[in-house]
Parts: C-alpha cells; sequence; structure tokens
C-alpha cells in the first residue's frame, strides 16, 4: 500500500507500505473540533514524532491510533485509520487485540505494584500463557530489549516500586513489548525523568526500531531531532507540515513550522 499525500504542502511526501495509514480524520469532543481532516502515513520500523504546543491535538492523534479515546465521553470521530489492512474503528475490531498489537508508554511511568517480572509478564497471563519457560523467556527477552535486563536480572522477584524513574519507564516499555506489538505508542515518555534517565530511553528509541515502528509524541524539539526519523508537526487540531525530520528543522515547507522551531509561537 501507498499512501500519496497531497500535492500541496505540507504533505510532498509519500511513503512506501506504511503500518498505519490516516485519512481525512476528524475528531470531536461534543461539539468542540480537536482534530481536523487529518492525513498522513506513519513509516514502518521507523520513529515518527508528532510536536506542536500544548494543546494541538498530538496525544489525541497518539491515542487514536489504539482507540483510547474510546475512554472518553462524548466523542466522536470520523475518517479512517488502517492498521495494515484493518480499519482500526470499525465495530467489529476486537480493540483488546487492536491494544496488543499497538502498545503504550505513558507519560508517567506507572508500574503496576507487583514484581518486576510479574509487571513484564502481565499481558501475557491476560492473554492466558500458563507455561512457565515461555513465561521465562519472554521477561528475559522483554527486559533485555527494553536494556534493563542486567539491572534487574538478580531481582526480578522485588516490587517494581523500587525502582528508579528511568528503571520504572524501561519496565514499562519492557512491559509493552513482551506481547510482540507492531507498533509502540509513547506520550512524552521522557518529560518526567532527569536527563540521564532521559538517554537511555532515547537510545533504546533508537534501538526499538529495528524491530517495532514507534510513534512518539513530546514537547522537546530537541529531542523529537535526535531521536525521530519522520516528524508531524500539529497547530490547533491540523497537521501544518510532514516529513522526513532533517528537512523540518532545517528547511521547512511552512512558515508556521519555521516559526515554531525557531521558537517565535509555541
Amino acid at each position: 500500500m501507498r499512501i500519496q499525500q497531497s500535492a500541496q504542502p505540507p504533505y510532498r511526501l509519500a511513503v512506501d507500505d506504511p503500518i498505519i495509514a490516516i485519512r481525512n480524520l476528524d475528531l470531536y469532543y461534543g461539539e468542540a473540533q480537536a482534530l481536523k481532516d487529518i492525513t498522513v502515513a506513519i513509516p514502518r520500523r521507523q520513529v515518527t514524532a508528532f510536536i506542536g504546543p500544548s494543546g494541538c491535538g498530538k496525544s489525541t492523534l497518539l491515542r487514536c491510533l489504539n482507540r483510547l479515546n474510546d475512554l472518553v465521553d462524548s466523542v466522536r470521530i470520523t475518517g479512517s485509520i488502517k492498521l495494515e489492512a484493518m480499519e482500526i474503528n470499525s465495530g467489529d475490531v476486537d480493540v483488546i487485540e487492536l491494544r496488543r498489537r499497538v502498545g503504550m508508554v505513558f507519560q508517567a511511568y506507572n508500574p503496576f505494584p507487583k514484581s518486576i517480572y510479574e509487571n513484564v509478564v502481565y499481558g501475557l497471563r491476560i492473554a492466558g500463557v500458563r507455561k512457565r519457560s515461555i513465561l521465562d523467556e519472554e521477561a528475559r527477552r522483554s527486559l533485555q530489549s527494553a536494556a534493563l535486563w542486567e539491572e534487574v536480572k538478580d531481582r526480578l522477584g522485588e516490587s517494581a516500586m523500587a525502582l528508579s524513574g528511568g528503571q520504572m519507564q524501561r519496565l514499562c516499555i519492557a512491559r509493552a513489548i513482551a506481547v510482540n506489538p507492531e507498533v509502540i505508542l509513547m506520550d512524552e515518555p521522557c518529560s518526567a525523568l532527569d536527563p540521564i534517565a532521559t538517554a537511555h530511553i532515547e537510545d533504546l528509541i533508537d534501538a526499538l526500531k529495528k524491530t517495532y515502528t514507534v510513534v512518539i509524541v513530546t514537547h522537546n524539539m530537541q529531542q523529537a531531532a535526535r531521536v525521530s526519523d519522520y516528524t508531524a508537526f500539529l497547530y490547533l487540531g491540523e497537521m501544518i507540515e510532514f516529513n522526513k525530520t532533517d528537512l523540518i528543522f532545517t528547511q521547512p515547507e511552512r512558515r508556521q513550522t519555521q516559526d515554531y522551531i525557531t521558537g517565535r509561537f509555541g
């Protein structure tokens, strides 16, 4: 599948074989429109960043990708979001299965009040996996993928609440990885972390894209420039520009994008 953006800026970029294709997406909270005619393709096994000022709709758009907005009263969505060939908002979609395929890591790290081990295998247990050897192997694999294994391999039975903030966030990433998603959504995953922990997460994001598609919301433009391959700039619910990250930050096509990345507003 190939989704070609409109011939006019900001959508000159064509993405071959996107894993997620969004067309003409509108989202309303009651009568208030929060997202306006969003059309964009999310490249497979790349990092795509959503940037823009607070309240521009970037987290709302992110939550559309695994239907977390279903949990908000009065939400109405029109348009199309396809994960591979599956229309995400179809009434016959199994939302639990969708959220297995499209995992989520939140701004505030949220480990369960359980052991490190039980945090990682929680999703597998919910899915009915009971064989200890499988749980053990997936826990090891996921913690290694989240660059946490060496730090916790001798304390898997200890409470996850004893970890540092950065370790908790990597544990939440391991928990998302354990159920073998195709896409990992990250909503400002470093905003509560110190610079050292942030660097660990950014290195991890770079490693994860070898296996997963990563979509990240960040208010930190320097972080978007460091970790992402593609960047979408949103403003007042509209997607102003989408392109390869180096072009967004060095040769933006829209004046609004230029003003935002140079600090003239936002």
